[in-house]
């Protein structure tokens, strides 16, 4: 049962693949804001996906991210997400973000449960849409 309280912690390790110089959100070589959030997102994500019913997935529809400190490559980094609220589909968590030597990120997190089945559809008659 999803409910308020219920916690996840991952770690990642900056690869090239997570700085801002390689993915041309920024010049240098840090931990970019957009992998940061990508993080948090699958962080909290994983929170919920084994509660999840047959044909269900969550899609993230907000997150407000301050990004507090830089991280080089290499270094680890540990994310841990908790439920706050939860109001039907609607999912709110708080996450944290870590490196080896301090606090990097804090955000709130806002994810909905979805019929993958009925979102499917919706994707495609919206780009049939754009095609005729």
């Amino acid at each position: 049962m999803i409910k308020v309280g219920l916690t996840n912690e991952k770690e990642w390790t900056v690869g090239e693949e997570h700085l801002a110089s390689s993915i041309s959100s920024g010049l240098v070589d840090a931990l970019s804001t957009p992998s940061l959030v990508a993080f948090c997102e699958e962080c909290a994500r994983l929170i919920v996906d084994p509660m999840l019913e047959p044909g269900q997935k969550t899609v993230g529809t907000r997150i407000e991210l301050r990004h507090l400190a830089a991280t080089p490559p290499g270094m680890r980094v540990t994310v841990r997400a908790e439920i706050v609220e939860v109001n039907g589909r609607r999912l709110r968590f708080r996450v944290e973000a870590y490196d080896e030597v301090e606090r990097i990120g804090e955000a709130e997190h806002e994810r909905f449960i979805i019929d993958e089945g009925r979102f499917n559809r919706r994707l495609l008659e919206k780009a049939g849409a754009t095609s005729t």
